[in-house]
C-alpha cells in the first residue's frame, strides 16, 4: 500500500470545473437510485473524465482508493482533477484481501494526516471489493463523507457500487462489518471494461444471471440466445444487461435501502456463496461462488416443493455456458454449514435462504430442516 499526495498548493473550492455533466455526455443512460438519499449511476462510455461534476465545488480534499492494477488509470484521474482539488492516492490489495480492518485503517491514516473534513470526499476506482472499501471509509470517516463509486468490473458495476452496502471481512466471515451509506453518484464507463480478462467478464454475470433468475427473465432469454455475443464488452446486448441489472437492483434499493424486507431476496445464492468464499480463503472470485450458491439454493428449492426440475436445470445450463461452477466437494458440508450460522442474514439462529417459487418469483425459506440442507448439497456435491 502506497499513498502519494499532491504537491502544489492547495487550491480553491471554487477551482472552475472543466468537464461536461455526465448526463449530457452522448449515449448515456442514467438510472437514479431513489429513497431518501437519491443519487444517479452513470451507464455509457467516455465518462471519467467528468468525474468533477459530481464532487462539485464544496470538495477540496479528494481520496481516490485503488488496486495496483489500475496505477496508471488513477494517476491519469487524479491528473484530470489537480486543478480543483488537492488530490491523494491509496493503492489497495487486490480483491478480498482489500476488504480488511487494516486496510481501511491505512486509508483513514492518509485522511487523516491530510486533515480530511466532512465535506471532502473518497473515490472508489476498482472492482467490487474496492467499492466496497472505498464506501466503508467514506462512510465511516467523520461518520461520513461524500463518495463517488467508478466501478471497473462488471460485478462492481452491476453490484457491488450500486445500492449502499459497504462491508469488510473479519475472520469469523465476509462482510460481518458494515455499513449502509449512499454514493453521491456511480459512475459506470464501459470503456473500463474492454481490457478485462474474459474469466473476469464472465465471473460478474454470477450478478446478472441472480439478477434474471430473481426479477428479469429477460437477462436469462438473452444469455440463452448467444452468451459469446452477450458477454461481449462491446455489443449492444452486453451494454443491455448492464443496465437491465442495475435497474433492477436500483428499483429494490429504492424501495428497501436498509434490507428490512424486499432487499434481502438480493442475497440470492449469496448465503452459501460467502461460506465458499470463506472455506476457499477468498482464493475464488465471487462469481464463481455465488454460482455455487444458486445452484444449491435451486435444489434447495425444488426438494422443497417449490420450484421445478426444469428451472433447476435451466440454472446450471446458464451457469455452465458462462463457465461458472456449479459444485463443490461433498466432504466440505460441515464447515459450510457452520459459516452459514454465523451469516449476517440469520436470525435468532436460524438460517434463512432466499429460495424460488418459478423464475422471476423469489421466496425466503427459514429454518429449513437440516436433512433437506445436506441432500440439497448433496446434489451440487463432486
Amino acid at each position: 500500500m502506497t499513498e502519494t499526495e499532491r504537491s502544489a498548493s492547495e487550491p480553491l473550492a471554487s477551482a472552475p470545473l472543466a468537464s461536461a455533466p455526465l448526463a449530457s455526455v452522448p449515449g448515456t443512460t442514467v438510472i437514479t437510485v431513489s429513497g431518501e438519499d437519491s443519487y444517479p449511476v452513470y451507464v455509457g462510455n467516455g465518462l471519467v473524465g467528468s468525474v468533477a461534476q459530481e464532487l462539485g465545488t464544496e470538495v477540496r480534499k479528494v481520496l481516490i482508493v485503488h488496486t495496483s492494477t489500475l496505477g496508471a488509470r488513477a494517476v491519469a484521474l487524479r491528473e484530470s482533477l489537480m486543478d480543483s482539488y488537492e488530490v491523494m492516492i491509496a493503492e489497495v490489495p487486490d480483491a478480498e484481501p482489500a476488504k480488511r480492518v487494516e486496510v481501511a485503517a491505512f486509508c483513514w491514516q492518509v485522511m487523516g494526516q491530510a486533515d480530511f473534513s466532512r465535506t471532502d470526499a473518497v473515490i472508489g476506482l476498482g472492482g467490487g471489493a474496492v467499492t466496497d472499501l472505498a464506501g466503508f471509509v467514506a462512510a465511516t470517516w467523520l461518520r461520513g463523507v461524500k463518495l463517488v463509486q467508478i466501478p471497473t468490473s462488471v460485478l462492481g458495476m452491476v453490484d457491488a457500487a450500486v445500492g449502499g452496502k459497504n462491508g469488510i471481512n473479519t475472520a469469523e466471515g465476509k462482510n460481518l462489518v458494515g455499513t449502509f451509506r449512499a454514493p453521491a453518484a456511480v459512475i459506470c464507463d464501459l470503456d473500463l471494461l474492454e481490457q478485462l480478462p474474459r474469466n473476469e467478464i464472465l465471473a460478474g454475470f454470477a450478478e446478472i444471471v441472480k439478477a434474471g433468475f430473481i426479477q428479469v427473465p429477460e437477462i436469462l432469454d438473452i444469455l440463452e440466445a448467444d452468451v459469446a455475443v452477450a458477454t461481449d464488452p462491446t455489443t449492444p446486448e452486453f451494454r443491455r444487461l448492464i443496465e437491465l441489472s442495475i435497474e433492477m437492483k436500483a428499483r429494490i434499493v429504492g424501495a428497501d435501502f436498509k434490507e428490512d424486507g424486499l432487499r434481502e431476496i438480493l442475497n440470492y445464492g449469496h448465503t452459501l456463496g460467502h461460506a465458499v468464499e470463506h472455506a476457499e480463503r477468498y482464493g475464488w472470485r465471487h462469481g464463481a461462488a455465488v454460482g455455487v450458491g444458486m445452484m444449491f439454493a435451486a435444489e434447495l428449492a425444488a426438494l422443497s416443493g417449490r420450484l421445478s426440475v426444469d428451472a433447476v436445470d435451466r440454472h446450471r445450463r446458464i451457469l455452465e455456458s458462462l463457465t461458472l461452477p456449479t459444485t463443490y466437494p461433498v466432504g466440505r458440508w460441515s464447515t459450510l454449514l457452520a459459516t452459514m450460522q454465523r451469516d449476517k442474514k440469520t436470525r435468532s439462529g436460524m438460517l434463512r435462504f432466499v429460495v424460488l417459487d418459478d423464475i422471476g418469483k423469489p421466496t425466503i425459506l427459514e429454518g429449513p430442516d437440516a436433512s433437506l440442507l445436506f441432500s440439497a448439497y448433496q446434489a451440487i456435491g463432486s
